[in-house]
């Protein structure tokens, strides 16, 4: 659209206004996101070309843009190469694992990480780089049409951005999946607008004809535009649809064009890149002259800038395809194959789009094109190269590899749907059992990820099967594919709590033998393990885990996959300290390398150690921390865990409303999936909380249900059986099943503090005094020699509570005042509230709390893990690589919590005792 049309926005002022604030936040150093959605030609574009002209004239700000690209779609980090192709000579400004992801991502170094998020990463930080000396305007049009790699990796980057001064502005079409970021959503003008748009841009239109216009555009501004330059005549009596209809309109104004510009304007269409070197070559190797694609710029059809050509709007690439012959299009992309021969990947596309039947010359060139963007982890691309590939392909068993690989891809890339499609149609293609074992495990990680775990564990079983079969040939090979499929299968058995299904994963797993060569002794051990504490309990169990879980700790160089299971399997042993050191080293090995697909599990892990050990601030930052990964790597099943574990804090800290939501949302997940782990979370957090206040006989209808339910088959039940305890002890009703279950798991673990927690429950039960004291006195002890506060605080004020009723109120309050000074460190406020109460009933002075002197408590979990991280010596910078933040954001963060730490230095962190 010529500069002088988009001088006024009519109907726009709300749409405006919220434009101005974005770039108003950004000029006072605030970033922020706004996704621009509605129909073609509603004016997504023109919002964005006011905001570029307002940051520039208004605001002093820089703008980078970009535009997503329907030919260009499946080009890895395409249009992510368009947006920061103007500074790329920054890039060695970045951290070096971020600077050389990025690099892989545009083909100009080697590859660095298995994970492209890496690359979001950079983006984020390139793009603080920017903003660093003025505010940043990006806008992004047409991101429906981004590339996978690039969309994904800009998401990771606006869900960062906090504290940089940038405005991230991105118009797309509905359909387009904002990832929960802010959204504007564009309607139709209402009349009057409609109105005073006509009169500005066509102000000799007849009544009659304005009205029919008026009518049929709906308010959509390009079709009234586009409607207004037809001949009255052509508005016939039946409506059409409004992209059709602006086609029409477009198409009438293509026939007015020279054959010369037709055929330029076609070459145009169908060049991915707007190239006008490589427009203007391939035209003229069809005939048209130099002046051709002149005429089609002076139509107001393209505009020609910076040698790009751009169309006015996307519906006209469409429709200058639709206006030509059929035959007239393979020519066009045959002239641009010819003239982009130092662009493989580009030329393969082109000769793709030109061919009419199999054809291996441009299969395997498309095939290599695939093998490019594997290499940059544009997995997408991969996916999408490697079916047109297959559809170019003649022989079946060829044609059934590039499927199944083009499948593989899809699924790295998170598209389950597509993944799901490929993989059957591999599937009707071959007939090598490998390659169909292969074909069957992937149909099982999309079973999983639509939130069907069980038919993900039945579909496993049966590829093993066939994988171990085929035993004949590099038999090592398929045992140890045959075994990982099995691990797999027995990890969602054990989610679902399916006893049975986790048995049948084991004896397979036994029936393999794997041999040490096979490195499959730890995932082995875990499974036979697991499934023996489920059917036979844990004195038969524990002994195996435990020296998984030595191992997993004299590991420090493992895959991930198995560390990560050593760190689970020591909260089946209640080895917190070993599980949070693991999954520590896990999750710090993984922020170096960039992978961040395996954080959400590491996160996991290490906040369900730091809970149990009861270290909640930190437990709450890592969980944080570990939900924002899994938004990022789209592992909504580790989300709910997660979540689950977060209900449960609030409850300790009081917190009902926030822990009624995050419970809720527990058991949608479990509804959607029946998967029981977030669900034990949940019901949980939900009981605490009813303990918490003394809804004893609540907590325990909950704590009882859930046993009876999927949960009995999670260790989270082993662990809320002291809380069943006390609630039936309170209420004078049998306590000796949840006993008897703690019992049985506490003498088998040999753990100090296990053993304290159970003389605890042992005292709640015991109704004659000297006996109970005993027990209460030993717990205390055993506490002492174990540490996890949260416990011996419980342990603390329930012997308290006793020695008041039996009125030995001295030696009460000492129990009393130590519990309360714990809880009041954890905020866990209202067994603090119950603390004070009982030491006033003891007849000693208990002030009101003052929890704004505890500094810690007053950081988010953000402002806790980045003090935490300075304090250690850590520059902005690198806590910004670790934390997968920008610079400015942590340097932000600083700011706002050295007050609320009574320091006005880095060099005072260090005397805070932040780390330990």
């Amino acid at each position: 659209m010529a500069v002088e049309e988009r001088t006024t926005l009519h109907g726009r002022a709300v749409e405006q206004a919220a434009l101005d604030a974005l770039l108003e936040a950004a000029a006072a150093g605030r970033s922020g996101v706004l996704v621009v959605r509605g129909e073609p030609g509603i004016g997504k574009t023109a919002l964005l070309e006011y905001a570029r002209d307002r940051a520039r004239g208004t605001h002093g700000t820089a703008v980078v843009t970009t535009t997503g690209i329907e030919t260009e779609a499946e080009i890895p980090f395409a249009s992510l190469h368009l947006l920061l192709h103007p500074v790329l000579d920054r890039v060695d400004s970045l951290p070096a694992p971020q600077a050389a992801a990025l690099r892989a991502a545009f083909g100009t170094g080697p590859g660095s990480s298995d994970d492209q998020l890496m690359v979001g990463l950079a983006v984020l930080s390139l793009l603080s780089e920017l903003a660093a000396d003025a505010p940043l305007l990006c806008l992004v049009d047409d991101a429906h049409w981004l590339d996978h790699a690039s969309a994904r990796a800009l998401l990771f980057a606006a869900r960062r951005l906090q504290a940089e001064g940038i405005a991230l502005v991105l118009g797309a079409r509905t359909g387009f999946d904002p990832s929960g970021l802010p959204e504007l959503r564009l309607t139709g003008l209402d009349p009057d607008s409609s109105a005073r748009l006509l009169a500005d841009r066509s102000p000799r239109l007849g009544p009659p004809l304005r009205r029919r216009i008026m009518e049929e555009s709906a308010g959509n501004p390009l079709a009234l535009l586009e409607l207004a330059r037809t001949d009255g005549d052509a508005h016939g009596p039946e409506p059409l649809a409004l992209p059709h209809r602006i086609q029409q309109a477009y198409g009438a104004r293509i026939a007015e064009l020279s054959a010369g510009a037709r055929t330029a304007l076609l070459v145009a269409a169908a060049e991915d890149d707007g190239d006008l070197d490589a427009i203007l070559r391939a035209a003229a190797r069809l005939g048209a002259g130099p002046g051709a694609l002149g005429e089609a710029e002076r139509a107001g059809l393209v505009r020609v800038d910076a040698g790009r050509v751009r169309f006015v709007h996307p519906l006209m690439r469409g429709a200058v395809f639709r206006a030509d012959s059929y035959e007239a299009r393979p020519a066009a992309h045959r002239a641009l194959a010819d003239v982009l021969r130092e662009q493989p990947d580009r030329r393969a596309w082109h000769l793709a789009a030109a061919a009419t039947g199999p054809d291996e010359e441009v299969a395997a060139a498309l095939e290599r094109a695939a093998d490019r963007a594997l290499a940059r982890h544009g997995h997408a691309g991969t996916a999408a190269a490697l079916e047109r590939s297959a559809a170019l392909t003649g022989d079946p068993a060829l044609r059934a590899r590039r499927l199944a690989a083009a499948a593989q891809a899809a699924a790295d890339a998170g598209l389950t749907p597509r993944a799901k499609s490929l993989a059957e149609a591999a599937g009707r293609d071959t007939a090598d059992p490998r390659t169909r074992a292969r074909l069957q495990a992937l149909r099982a990680r999309t079973a999983f990820a639509d939130g069907d775990p069980g038919t993900a564990h039945d579909l496993l079983l049966g590829a093993a099967d066939t994988m171990a079969g085929t035993a004949g040939e590099s038999p090592g090979e398929a045992r140890v594919a045959a075994g990982m499929m099995l691990v797999d299968a027995a990890r969602n058995a054990w989610q679902l709590g399916d006893t049975a299904r986790l048995r049948a994963a084991a004896d397979r797993l036994a029936t393999l033998r794997p041999r040490p060569e096979d490195g499959l002794g730890p995932a082995v051990a875990a499974v036979t393990g697991a499934a023996v504490f489920l059917e036979a309990g844990p004195a038969l169990a524990l002994p195996a885990l435990r020296t998984l879980v030595a191992d997993g700790r004299r590991n420090r160089s493992g895959a991930p996959a198995l560390r990560v299971n050593a760190a689970f399997v020591a909260g089946l042993v209640g080895d917190f300290d070993a599980g949070r050191e693991i999954s520590a080293a896990v999750a710090a090995d993984c922020r170096a390398r960039g992978d961040l697909g395996w954080l959400p599990l590491a996160h996991l892990t290490l906040a369900a150690s730091e809970l149990y050990l009861g270290r909640f601030r930190d437990a709450e930052a890592t969980a944080v921390e570990g939900l924002r990964a899994a938004a990022d790597t789209g592992q909504p099943h580790r989300a709910g865990y997660l979540q689950g574990m977060l209900a449960w804090i609030l409850a300790v800290r009081g917190d009902q409303a926030g822990s009624a939501e995050l419970a809720a949302r527990c058991h949608d997940h479990f509804d959607a999936t029946g998967i029981a782990n977030s669900l034990a979370w949940a019901e949980w957090a939900l009981a605490l909380a009813d303990l918490g206040q003394g809804r004893f006989a609540e907590a325990l209808d909950r704590l009882d249900a859930a046993q009876a339910g999927p949960v009995r088959r999670q260790i989270q039940s082993v662990y809320f059986a002291p809380d069943r305890v006390e609630a039936a002890a309170r209420l004078a009703r049998p306590a000796d099943e949840p006993l008897a279950a703690f019992t049985e798991w506490a003498d088998a673990s040999g753990l100090a503090w296990a053993d304290a927690v159970l003389h605890r429950c042992r005292a709640l039960v015991e109704p004659d005094w000297a006996t109970a004291h005993a027990l209460f006195s030993r717990a205390v002890r055993r506490h002492a020699e174990s540490g996890r506060p949260w416990e011996a605080a419980r342990t603390r004020l329930l012997f308290g509570e006793r020695l008041r009723r039996e009125r030995h109120k001295t030696e009460a309050r000492l129990q009393l005042a130590a519990a309360l000074d714990t809880f009041e460190r954890l905020g866990a406020v209202p067994w603090a509230d119950r603390a004070r109460a009982e030491l006033r009933a003891a007849g000693a002075t208990a002030p009101l709390p003052d929890r704004a002197t505890d500094t810690l408590a007053r950081l988010s979990p953000q402002e806790l893990q980045i003090v935490r991280l300075a304090a250690t010596g850590m520059t902005n910078r690198e806590i910004a690589a670790q934390l997968f933040l920008s610079p400015k954001t942590v340097s932000y963060h600083l700011y706002r919590a050295f007050p609320k730490l009574n320091v006005s230095s880095r060099a005072q962190l260090a005397g805070l005792g932040l780390t330990d």
